[in-house]
């Protein structure tokens, strides 16, 4: 025996000696040196594309993470995948991603995640201290025109109010869509990665496993960049790999186009519901280039042959583009959001992304946009100059000022059906349906 495990032992039967424990005593110190269980959260589907997906989970110690995946359920024919890029295997002690690309659009796929735990003392000091794998074979779809059924549901505005993200996702799973758009402010102003974990790997529900056949995409809201950790939210929501996007849309890893059946989907980012120029930030923003390289995207995407011949085009963001209240701040009040003719000194709507993106949407012949951000149901119908229905998402509470909502999306009847669900009462609280774009 080590001298340092003969004192530990030998401790402990000094504790006991008088009882006639000294067995289960040495018994329960072996077990308390037993590391903690390595995988800390079920995996979850992200930035859900045609050939590709994003698989994140949490560790709890320094870990090289990997995906086991493969179109057999068996998984006989899977391909093992490393967290981390082309050059090096990532190693982290909270959070493992894997970027899964080549897979083929709107096909099944069978996946298990495990990691290694990973001794490092220096660069010539690594070693593997032991392998822990998921044993539950997980699936989903990705992707792509030939969806055949194709449906997507929005959270937004969560907020971490657990008490109503189980009803929430209760709804989600009854819906059982392809995938969920999460419209943005799931956090609140987030400082540690801790605290992202807690909101998107391993929240406090019952449905700990709520994303990891259900794919999600993200559309950030203004308090999702809130926080020294939320500033690189990429670290718990991971990013595209470099080859899925062009190089000038380097940082827009986020932003999603995608075709789901008959429809394309589209995300934005609306980014803060203040200027810039708000001493409030310290000059530590910069959305206003950030919406303008997203408009250039948003014109290329809007012609790539898969969503210019969708029959339908929804497109997601946090704060609404439409407001018909003139007493509503439209977010582009210089230099401190502040003016005595609106009500309050932050955005009720993004007139600046308005301007921007809303006549490429109704060039398009977008029928729907789906935003967030004022905890509160309301339905814009379209109008001459604008062709595209605004719905905004409700509230994080569950109550009746501003109960949460999940709105649905699907193609039936040659026309796409949009159904908002009232969380708090269990009813449709509206219901529409748009015509096809051509």
């Amino acid at each position: 025996m080590k001298r340092r495990d003969f004192i530990k032992v030998s401790g402990a039967a000094a504790l006991v000696a008088g009882s006639g424990q000294l067995a289960s005593a040495a018994e329960q110190l072996t077990q308390e040196e037993k590391p903690e269980q390595l995988i800390a959260s079920a995996p979850m589907l992200q930035n859900f594309a045609e050939t590709s997906i994003g698989i994140a989970f949490a560790v709890n110690d320094l870990s090289n993470g990997y995906v086991l995946i493969g179109e057999k359920p068996d998984l006989s024919d899977a391909r093992k995948i490393l967290c981390g890029g082309y050059r090096l295997a990532d190693i982290d002690d909270k959070v493992i991603q894997v970027r899964v690309t080549g897979l083929q659009p709107a096909t099944r796929y069978y996946y298990k995640i495990g990691a290694d735990r990973i001794h490092y003392g220096h660069g010539y000091d690594m070693k593997v201290l032991g392998t822990e794998e998921d044993p539950r074979v997980y699936s989903f779809v990705t992707a792509g025109k030939k969806l055949t059924k194709g449906r997507f549901c929005v959270i937004n505005d969560t907020h971490k109010h657990w008490e109503s993200m189980d009803p929430i996702l209760d709804k989600v799973a009854a819906l059982a869509p392809s995938c969920v758009v999460w419209n943005g402010d799931a956090s609140n102003s987030e400082e540690t990665i801790e605290r992202q974990i807690s909101i998107f790997l391993d929240q406090p529900i019952q449905r700990k496993d709520y994303a990891a056949e259900m794919p999600y995409l993200f559309c950030p809201g203004n308090h999702d960049s809130r926080g020294r950790a939320n500033r690189h939210l990429e670290k718990v929501w991971m990013y595209r790999q470099p080859e899925e996007r062009d190089v000038r849309d380097w940082d827009l890893g986020r932003n999603f186009a995608i075709r789901l059946g008959n429809m394309a989907l589209i995300g934005l980012d609306t980014a803060e519901d203040k200027l810039d120029t708000n001493p409030i930030f310290a000059g530590l923003f910069k959305s206003e280039e950030y919406r303008r390289a997203q408009t250039a995207w948003l014109m290329d995407v809007l012609q790539q042959k898969e969503i210019a011949t969708a029959p339908f085009l929804v497109a997601f963001c946090h704060i609404p583009l439409f407001d018909s209240d003139p007493t509503h701040n439209p977010g582009d009040v210089f230099p401190a959001d502040y003016d005595p003719q609106y009500t309050e000194n932050y955005a009720y709507w993004q007139r600046t992304c308005g301007r921007m993106w809303g006549p490429l949407l109704h060039k398009a012949g977008c029928q729907v946009v789906i935003t967030a951000h004022m905890h509160h149901y309301r339905y814009d119908a379209p109008e001459k100059g604008r062709c595209w229905a605004q719905v905004v998402g409700g509230g994080p509470h569950m109550q009746e000022a501003d109960y949460p909502t999940v709105i649905e999306g699907f193609v039936k009847g040659n026309k796409l059906h949009i159904t908002v669900h009232n969380i708090l009462t269990g009813q449709v609280q509206d219901s529409f349906t748009f015509n096809r774009r051509y």
